[in-house]
């Protein structure tokens, strides 16, 4: 990451070009690998980066009430669902870890995925202002978004995809531990969500087995959703 070139491979996957690049340094340097650090701009991320999913729920569903709004804005910044995105991005070949959390796997951990999202985001904050940081966050999110169901918005992912198959009459998932790294309280669990019905499996990562399952099962529903839009299954 000390290189230009990765740090322009970086700004061309965030869609921002840094005016001070010593800022997206810091936000991809974990606590391990130097006294310099992104915990603090972790923390005007986590800030941000909360009122501006907050406005685009808002507007997005204006029948919900404040208590749908807040359990539908946790999920999608837990910290499973940031590291989820941040995957998507590819952030952890970015991340600057000190060699302990290097060989143990850190670039893959969810808190440390999370974490470096939330730093990224406060530091593009910091550098251009909410101008910038807004057409970033609504390209994170829209399709998360978008996804949403505001008929089950306040249920967690498990017990909507539970009803999802319960009213078109199929046999409930499966949920496996494929993969357990790690020591608490630094564990990653990946679990598979199997819909055998409907030949559907998806994959969850997260810092624990239950969170793991959620993630999985968000990603099933969202596929099926996709695949079947109506209550009738239509099978190829």
């Amino acid at each position: 990451m000390s290189a230009n070139l990765s740090a322009e491979r970086l700004e061309r996957v965030l869609g921002y070009v840094f005016s001070d690049r010593q800022l997206l340094l810091q936000a991809v340097t974990h606590r391990s690998f130097s006294a310099t650090h992104n915990e603090r701009l972790e923390f005007v991320g986590d800030g941000i980066l909360n009122a501006l999913v907050a406005r685009a729920l808002f507007r997005a569903f204006p029948q919900q009430s404040e208590g749908d709004l807040s359990r539908i804005r946790a999920r999608l910044v837990c910290q499973e669902g940031l590291a989820d995105i941040a995957l998507e991005l590819g952030l952890g070949d970015y991340i600057r870890l000190g060699e302990g959390e290097l060989k143990s796997g850190g670039y893959r951990r969810p808190s440390i995925l999370a974490d470096a999202l939330e730093a990224i985001l406060g530091a593009i904050w910091l550098d251009g202002g909410l101008a910038a940081l807004e057409p970033v966050i609504e390209r994170l999110f829209a399709s998360r978004i978008a996804a949403i169901d505001p008929a089950t918005a306040g249920k967690d992912a498990k017990t909507s995809l539970q009803e999802w198959l319960q009213a078109r009459k199929l046999p409930l998932p499966t949920y496996v531990i494929e993969r357990q790294d790690g020591d608490s309280p630094e564990q990653v669990f990946e679990v598979s969500c199997t819909v055998t019905e409907l030949k559907t499996t998806t994959r969850g990562i997260a810092g624990s087995k239950r969170a793991a399952e959620q993630e999985a099962a968000a990603n099933a529903l969202q596929l099926l959703r996709q695949t079947y839009p109506g209550k009738k299954l239509v099978r190829k």
